[in-house]
């Protein structure tokens, strides 16, 4: 979005944006890189309910956790 010659990236972009910052940093920590894939991951659903990149970061961090906490549940 751009507005009097300034550009805004939207949350998606945002998310995208750290999660390619710490992809790149973490290159030697797997956490580190599924940490970035996560958040790319869910940047839709953090798009949606999230005004800020950092803020859909860790809700999809959030999301994925809770995935993983049910799945690792014995039936």
């Amino acid at each position: 979005m751009q507005s009097m010659g300034r550009s805004f990236l939207s949350v998606r972009q945002g998310v995208n944006t750290i999660a390619d910052r710490w992809e790149r940093a973490a290159k030697k920590y797997k956490c580190g890189k599924r940490v970035a894939q996560v958040a790319k991951r869910y940047s839709s659903e953090g798009f949606v309910g999230c005004n800020d990149p950092m803020e859909s970061v860790l809700f999809s961090i959030g999301v994925e956790m809770q995935k993983e906490g049910e799945n690792s549940l014995p039936e």
